[in-house]
Order: C-alpha cells, then sequence, then structure tokens
C-alpha cells in the first residue's frame, strides 16, 4: 500500500487547494512523517464510530456488518449501569436517555468485548438571553493604570467592567487567559500556552492578595515604578516581581494558623480535582529540568500518578503547594470580575478567547500524549493574507486519541473557559471539521488536512455550552470548506463576522441585511490592522518595510476606502471615522458587536502581525491612554448614538 493509499484510509486528504484556488499534492515523505506522529486509528468490529444522538432522536443505533449477532449492549454512565439489553437485530434500539455523556459497551455473539463514547446532546447549544447587544474588547496585558505593575491585571478587569457597563456595553471581550511561561518573556502570545485548564498568574492583582507582606511594596517599589513606567509590558520584569510577590504571600499564607482561607484553598483544590495536582508537578520538574519533558529523566516523561505522588513527598510539596497557590488567586480573582458583571445586569459578561493549540512542550501536551499530537504543528495552507502560509507551532487535539480519552481533554478545555464566561470564542473554529497539520521540519505550504470526528466534538460543545449558560462563537475565517458554517449553525455555534472581510469580489462591502443573525461581527481582529492603521494603510507599509508580502495593494486600499464610504452612505451614514463604522455595524442583524478599545483610542498599531517575531512587538502593547482616563478619552455621547439601540444600559 502506498502512502496516499494509507493516508485517504486514515482520513488524511492528500491534497489541498490554496487561497488563490490551486491545488497542492502533499510530499510524500512529509505525508509519511504526519501519518507516524498520529496515534492509530480505531478500528471497530461492532461499531465504526462514536454514537452521536440529539435529543428527540430515537433511531436505532445500526451495527457494523462485521458484527456477530445476537449482541449484547450496556449504557453506563461512569460506572453506573441506565440501560441494557440484547438485540438479534442490526441495531440497538434506542433506550430513554437524557443528554450526557455515556459508555456503550457491547458484545457480540463470538465474545468481543467494545465500548465507545455516546453522546446525546442538545439541539443546539445555549443561545443567550439577550437580542441584539454589543462588547467592549481589549488585549488584558495592554491595560495602563496608574496602580498595576506594568500589566493589565484583574482589577483593571473590574474596573473596565463597570466604565463598559456604565456604557451600555453587556459584557468585555478578552485575548485568551491561558497559563503561559512564567520565565520565557519571549513565548508571550497567548494564543501559545502552557495549558488551556489554567490561568496566567501574571493576571493576578498582587496588592489585592491578603498575605502579601507589608514591606514587599516599599522593598520593590522602584522596580515596580519602572515596570509601570515602559511602553511596553516587559514580561521578563514583571514575572520576577509577581512571582516574588506571590512566592511572598504564600510563605506567608502557609505560617499562618488554620483560617477560613486555608479552608477556602483546600476546597479550590478538591474542586480542581487531579489535573491541578498534575499541573502543579509539572510547574515544579519543568522548573527543575529545564528542557522539553520528552527529555526528562523517567519516570517523568508522562504524568505517572505514581511518580507524581512521589513528588508530593517533602520539599517538592511546598513548590506544588506553590504553583497551586497562585492557580487560587487567579481564579478567585477573575470569578470576582464575572460575579461583578453579572451584579451590573451584563447579558454576556466575559467573553473569553479559547487559543487552537498548545505549547508542544507544556503541560496540555505531557497530559494527554493520546490525545495531543506534539510532533505535529497546527497551521494554515497559503492564503490571500499569508501567501507563504502559516505555522503556528502549537500542538493540537488528535481524532484518535480523543475518541479514545472519550472526548475528557476538549471537554476540560471548555469548561475551564465556560466557568467564568457568558460566551468564549473558539480560535480555528475549523478544527472541529478538520485540522492542518504541518510535520516537524517541513514548511506551512506542506501540511496536509486530518479529519476530525466533528459530530461528536459539536456535540461535546453543545453540551458544555447548555450546562454553563455559555454562547460559543467559532473563529470561521480563512479557508472554510463549503457548508461548513452551515454545519455548526445547526448545532448553535454563532459565526465571527469580520468587516474587513465581508466584500465581494469587486471589493464592494456587503449590506447590513447580509451579516448572519447568529454571529458575533466586528471591524477587525487582533491579527489584522486597527481601524487608524487600516486607513492610513500603515499595516502595508509596515510590512513591506520589513519584506512581508502585505497581500493587498496601496491601490487596493485606497480602492476600499472608496467602498467604505458608498456602503456608508448606502445607510445614510454621513461620517467615515470609526464611529461611522460603528454605526454601520450596529445595525447588522448579528446578535453580538465587539467593539475595540483600541479603535475607540485610535490606535494605529495593532496587537499582533502575524509572520514577525523580532520586527514588531507582538503581545507587548500597551494602551496609550491610562485606565483611569479612558472615561475622558472617549466620547460617550457619540459612542452612545453609533451603538444606537443595542445599548441595554444608559450611557455615563
Amino acid at each position: 500500500m502506498n502512502v496516499y493509499t494509507k493516508a485517504r484510509e486514515l482520513d488524511v486528504e492528500t491534497a489541498y487547494y490554496d487561497g488563490q484556488g490551486h491545488q497542492r499534492q502533499i510530499d510524500a515523505a512529509a505525508l509519511e512523517q504526519l501519518i507516524a506522529a498520529l496515534p492509530p486509528p480505531r478500528i471497530g468490529q461492532l461499531l465504526t464510530r462514536p454514537v452521536v444522538r440529539r435529543t428527540g432522536d430515537t433511531a436505532p443505533v445500526p451495527l457494523a456488518e462485521r458484527a456477530a449477532l445476537p449482541v449484547q449492549w450496556q449504557v453506563a454512565a461512569g460506572e453506573a449501569e441506565v440501560a441494557a439489553g440484547e438485540t438479534a437485530q442490526p441495531a440497538i434500539p434506542w433506550p430513554d436517555l437524557g443528554i450526557g455523556e455515556y459508555r456503550l459497551i457491547l458484545r457480540d455473539a463470538r465474545g468481543l468485548p467494545e465500548e465507545w463514547p455516546l453522546l446525546v446532546a442538545p439541539e443546539q447549544g445555549f443561545q443567550g438571553r439577550f437580542d441584539r447587544s454589543w462588547l467592549l474588547a481589549v488585549q488584558l496585558y495592554g491595560i495602563r493604570s496608574r496602580r498595576n505593575w506594568g500589566i493589565g491585571d484583574f482589577s483593571d478587569l473590574g474596573r473596565l467592567i463597570e466604565l463598559a457597563a456604565g456604557w451600555g456595553a453587556d459584557g468585555i471581550g478578552l485575548n485568551p487567559l491561558h497559563v503561559l511561561f512564567l520565565e520565557r518573556p519571549d513565548a508571550c502570545s497567548p494564543y501559545a500556552p502552557n495549558s488551556r485548564l489554567f490561568l496566567n498568574p501574571l493576571y493576578i492583582d498582587v496588592e489585592a492578595v491578603p498575605e502579601l507582606p507589608p514591606g514587599f511594596l516599599a522593598e520593590h517599589a522602584d522596580a515596580i515604578a519602572q515596570a509601570r513606567a515602559r511602553e511596553l509590558v516587559d514580561y521578563d520584569a514583571v514575572a520576577w516581581l509577581k512571582r516574588g510577590a506571590l512566592r511572598a504571600a504564600f510563605d506567608r499564607f502557609k505560617a499562618a494558623p488554620a483560617t477560613a482561607r486555608a479552608a477556602d484553598f483546600a476546597a479550590f483544590c478538591d474542586m480542581q480535582g487531579g489535573d491541578l495536582w498534575r499541573f502543579a508537578c509539572f510547574e515544579v520538574l519543568r522548573a527543575r529540568f529545564r528542557r522539553p519533558w520528552w527529555e526528562w529523566p523517567e519516570p517523568w516523561r508522562s504524568a505517572d500518578p505514581a511518580a507524581c505522588a512521589a513528588l508530593s513527598v517533602g520539599d517538592d510539596n511546598t513548590e506544588i503547594e506553590f504553583a497551586a497557590f497562585m492557580q487560587w488567586i487567579a481564579h478567585q480573582q477573575l470569578q470576582a470580575c464575572s460575579d461583578r458583571a453579572r451584579q451590573l445586569g451584563m447579558a454576556v459578561g466575559l467573553y473569553l478567547d479559547v487559543a487552537v493549540g498548545v505549547q508542544p512542550d507544556g503541560f496540555d501536551a505531557w497530559h494527554e500524549q493520546q490525545a495531543i499530537s506534539r510532533q505535529l504543528s497546527v497551521g494554515a495552507p497559503p492564503d490571500g493574507l499569508n501567501t507563504a502560509g502559516q505555522n503556528w507551532g502549537l500542538a493540537g487535539f488528535n481524532g484518535p486519541g480523543l475518541i479514545a480519552r472519550h472526548f475528557a481533554p476538549f471537554r476540560d478545555m471548555l469548561r475551564a473557559s465556560m466557568r467564568y464566561a457568558g460566551a468564549i470564542r473558539l480560535d480555528h473554529i475549523l478544527g472541529l471539521k478538520r485540522l492542518y497539520l504541518i510535520p516537524q521540519g517541513y514548511t506551512a505550504r506542506d501540511g496536509a488536512y486530518v479529519q476530525m470526528p466533528f459530530d461528536a466534538l459539536a456535540a461535546v460543545t453543545a453540551l458544555e455550552s447548555v450546562r454553563a449558560d455559555c454562547v460559543v462563537i467559532g473563529e470561521d475565517l480563512g479557508t472554510v470548506p463549503e457548508g461548513f458554517r452551515e454545519q455548526i449553525g445547526s448545532w448553535g455555534i454563532w459565526s465571527y463576522r469580520v468587516m474587513m472581510f465581508e466584500r465581494d469580489h469587486e471589493g464592494r462591502f456587503c449590506g447590513v441585511d447580509r451579516y448572519a443573525a447568529n454571529a458575533l461581527v466586528t471591524f477587525n481582529t487582533h491579527d489584522l490592522a486597527s481601524f487608524a492603521g487600516w486607513r492610513g494603510a500603515l499595516d502595508l507599509s509596515f510590512k513591506q518595510s520589513i519584506g512581508i508580502d502585505p497581500g493587498e495593494s496601496a491601490e487596493a486600499r485606497s480602492h476600499a476606502l472608496h467602498m467604505l464610504t458608498d456602503v456608508l452612505r448606502g445607510e445614510a451614514i454621513e461620517r467615515d471615522d470609526f464611529l461611522g463604522v460603528l454605526s454601520f455595524l450596529a445595525r447588522t442583524p448579528s446578535r453580538l458587536l465587539s467593539v475595540a478599545l483600541d479603535d475607540l483610542l485610535a490606535v494605529a498599531d495593532q496587537p499582533n502581525i502575524p509572520g514577525t517575531v523580532d520586527q514588531h512587538p507582538n503581545w507587548r502593547r500597551r494602551l496609550p491612554v491610562a485606565l483611569e482616563d479612558i472615561a475622558g478619552a472617549v466620547d460617550g455621547p457619540a459612542l452612545a448614538e453609533a451603538i444606537g439601540a443595542r445599548r441595554s444600559r444608559g450611557v455615563a
């Protein structure tokens, strides 16, 4: 069997169409390496795939032709049996099951046992309890204030929630808050996390931690002032300061007699369960060995419970508790922000981004080696904006591993963000259908699409969405297969519509009636020019200055500006500034509108320029206006007029 035939049998596509419509055949050697990096697929004898049903669907579950009748079957929820029987027909009669996750256990006449995930999902995910609302979007790290330590923190977020509520917003949209690598300031992208299960301690307001020793602030006043005064986030300095402060607070916490705080910490650890304990062990091991986990001595190359238990004895246990302590404090402060948004009547509250993958040497990849493929990088094929393709350097989920783990890693990832949010955005939602994976040592052009168990992942998403009352928005940009948006929409996953891209083949901007209702609409994204930068073509000139193909000519941008004026005038909007664009977007039927604080403040630069490393301060730029002065820097009455009917509360 040649490699192309084998690939097709494993649901690996052997060719793809790039953004220019050109078909590209995958190199045989690259394809062979990609296949070798994936776990073997599950080849069932009695069933061929997980069973996915929506409420109301009572059709029998068909068995595979290879099944020897009769077949005994059992449905279990955890260890408890909820239904059982035997069938002499080539299908299992559907038992009466409520929504949830189950195990379907089978045994045919030959005694052949088999077990598969069985998912019963609601018709759709949670759809929100609002009509047409808007959110204020911000990169949390970039908030400048007269009290933070050079990086935005959860206390800043609390104050921003109150400001946005006064403007009539129904929530705050944030970059991913996933934990990164504190000791690696170069790895500061919030979309390249150590783990998607835990929070970034750099967002903790350490001055709000009750156990912080009173003398710490005076002792480090100069260093704090220097970090606060810098134009860019100095992650190295911030991490050194905050880790030191949190360690001092932890030591004081441990030395105190048993208190209600100690009981709260113990309850948090119990709630988080084994994952928090293993994460804390991983952090201790990372500090000890200082190299990728696959180069660690045995038995530490996997999350072995016995090895972790041994680590928890002696001095290492203090370090394990410290890692858990930081997560507890971060949880408390973010939960307080979420609670405050609800108290103020925000219909959404926090809207959090969830990254598409993780660092291959991070906790999630170590903890879930079966479900996450560390030797394959998630990316995207060449398109109009990125003609060389994209390699994001992230490890992503794989289908066979998720099936073997009954989708628990994916479910846990969703829950980690939904715990605090009224809406989440799944970065690169196409990854639920297929992932573009690039083998190590190959360029972004040499990847291949690998099919994912879409129905099962969509069912888990809908289940968790309903359980958490959390709207799910899918970032469905780039090369999207025909009909994919309709597929995710059928599961209640909303679309993500960016005005910059909502144009026809002649460059005309689509009218307001062309936007989907179940969607979040925005002018741009963190990877695109700000409105001020776009109007001034600053993104084009910068990319050209560093030798990157901007994917657009100056003439095309000039034409786009004329087209923008045309579409605004078509709605009788006379102003061509960002508030004019907001007036247009506010009239779309899309139920959520995201308004970037950067654009309200006329910031010209953008948070991130894909394809750059040292040429641009990606994920480091701070807002030019302090949080305390933002209310005076934004024209509240003009914003209120632009937002119009989307205002659910008065504007301050």
